[in-house]
């Protein structure tokens, strides 16, 4: 052997030796800890994600910079995290993913650039990111150093808003600064259980400042989030399951906002029934119905990857097929609030609507809502203002809009789903639906006050004219002869319809006034 090859072979060792420490992370018992908590290593994490040997791994060697507090003898590979990219179902995507075992994932300078560099690379070459967050927040030991480094995050999530999906999956702790990345990614998966939570001010600061005791999952855990915050999108109930949904939520994801969203073959017949839907929707308006059974029956082998699931539920969003085309659908639930809107119901919405627009994913409206909620609660909180965002998102997409009103469509919620004012292309109906400003009793009210003062018997009269008004708008056609509605259509044709109209929506070309950006009313 000469003494080259003995040189590269020491060299080689070497290389080997250091990336094997850099594997290991904050070592053994760190890792140890780690599995104690139920929770994966980062490196685990990665490995669930990306198909079998197609990571690659950026800034290996990186480590922090500091010497202050002791960090110059604490320096380890990574910096805190892992990141780089590889292959998820054959398709590019990046991934960093924070090691608790180092410095309890701290963000520091080195941690952000890292960050950083994952997104740069993957704006450059258009594809998703997705950041599976377990951190102890910003490293103290850095000092203002952590804080510019969020603020770098920050940055780049902002930067790639609209161009390529982002995901989190809150796979630890979250204080402080480090909630906001998560925040302003397009969707955000978190895992259930005590070891995973995530607020700006922990229980102690908050029994201090308000006297208020709450635990960390009373106060910042996933079902919380999930149900009455709404910043959390997915439940999951393992970190194996929060990587199965990351998964199945790209599958339905363009890699990028100058791409289609991905076709798929699912086998279901475009050209088929919607079975058994006259068993589900009650002619009566005033009884409620899980507008979910028609979704089902309506998309691809009934598969629908619902968003928001346990949030708002008075409306569902979220995607699914039709004819192997990805769709986006926005639907009332009248088992819940009767279907009205309220603020959180628009938020969910709004948003919702904004990111297909962004990915290019078409929008199908399912209408059944009797309006707006009233009442001093949501008009004090603004519901004038948060119903505005929905009307805007709407108005906004240039992408094909579908809409089909099921049954009731009352006043302001009416416009809010998506009619031809504000930008629908296409809207059809069914022979149950009901069009008008407001319900027929509110109606008649208003319409017949003096009336109804100077009747002998205002029961009977009101009746009367409730019966008069239902004639007159409790069916599609008052609207379909005005031209606001283009077929009223069988409930079992409904499938074939969408799917008639996405073909030929297929390459709408919408163009809006130059500027830098709308204002939406936040």
């Amino acid at each position: 052997m000469s003494q080259e090859e003995k040189t590269m072979g020491k060299l080689i060792q070497e290389l080997k030796n250091m990336k094997e420490k850099a594997y290991q992370g904050g070592g053994e018992d760190k890792i140890k800890a780690q599995h104690s908590k139920g929770k994966l290593t980062a490196r685990e994490r990665l490995a669930l994600l990306f198909d079998e040997g197609t990571f690659n791994e950026i800034m290996t060697f990186a480590t922090t910079r500091a010497t202050e507090f002791g960090l110059d003898k604490m320096k380890m590979y990574g910096d805190g995290v892992v990141a780089g990219w590889g292959k998820v179902d054959g398709r590019t995507v990046f991934a960093y993913s924070q090691d608790f075992t180092e410095l309890g994932g701290t963000l520091g300078e080195m941690h952000a650039n890292k960050i950083a560099k994952v997104y740069e690379l993957a704006l450059k070459v258009g594809a998703p990111v997705i950041g599976i967050n377990d951190s102890g927040g910003a490293r103290i030991q850095e000092g203002a150093v952590a804080l510019e480094g969020y603020g770098q995050v920050f940055k780049m999530n902002v930067m790639a808003s609209g161009v390529i999906p982002q995901i989190t999956i809150m796979a630890g702790p979250a204080a402080g600064g480090a909630v906001y990345s998560p925040a302003l990614t397009d969707f955000i998966i978190m895992i259930k259980g005590d070891a995973y939570y995530m607020f700006v001010t922990g229980p102690e600061i908050t029994k201090v400042v308000l006297g208020e005791e709450v635990s960390f999952q009373d106060l910042g855990g996933a079902v919380i989030h999930a149900t009455k915050s709404g910043v959390v999108h997915f439940l999951a109930e393992n970190e194996q399951d929060a990587i199965n949904i990351a998964k199945r939520l790209l599958s339905y994801l363009p890699s990028n906002n100058m791409e289609e969203p991905p076709f798929m073959d699912t086998g279901d017949p475009a050209d088929r029934d919607v079975k058994d839907v006259e068993q589900i929707v009650p002619t009566d308006s005033a009884k409620p119905f899980d507008m979910k059974e028609i979704i089902y029956r309506i998309v691809d082998n009934g598969e629908f990857l619902e968003v928001h699931k346990h949030w708002a539920q008075n409306i569902v969003v979220g995607f699914a097929r039709i004819a192997g085309n990805v769709v986006g659908i926005v639907a009332n639930n009248s088992q819940y609030l009767g279907a009205a809107i309220d603020i959180d119901a628009a938020d969910k919405a709004a948003r919702f609507i904004r990111f297909c627009d962004a990915f290019n994913i078409p929008l199908i409206s399912l209408v059944d809502t009797p309006g707006y909620i009233p009442g001093t609660d949501q008009e004090y909180k603004g519901i004038i203002r948060h119903g505005a965002k929905m009307l805007y998102a709407f108005a906004e997409a240039t992408v094909p809009k579908i809409t089909v009103i099921i049954r009731k469509s009352y006043g302001g919620a009416h416009i809010a789903m998506s009619i031809k004012s504000l930008g629908a292309d296409l809207v059809y109906a069914w022979p149950t639906a009901e069009i008008a400003v407001t319900g027929p009793e509110g109606a008649v009210r208003i319409l017949y006050k003096k009336e109804i003062q100077a009747s002998s018997n205002p029961d009977e009269f009101i009746k009367q004219k409730i019966a008069e008004y239902r004639k007159l708008f409790a069916n599609p056609y008052w609207a379909a002869e005005k031209g606001l509605i283009d077929d009223v259509i069988e409930p079992k044709d409904t499938r074939r319809v969408i799917v008639s109209a996405l073909e030929m929506l297929r390459n709408k070309r919408e163009y809006r006034y130059p500027k830098k950006h709308g204002n939406i009313p936040l």
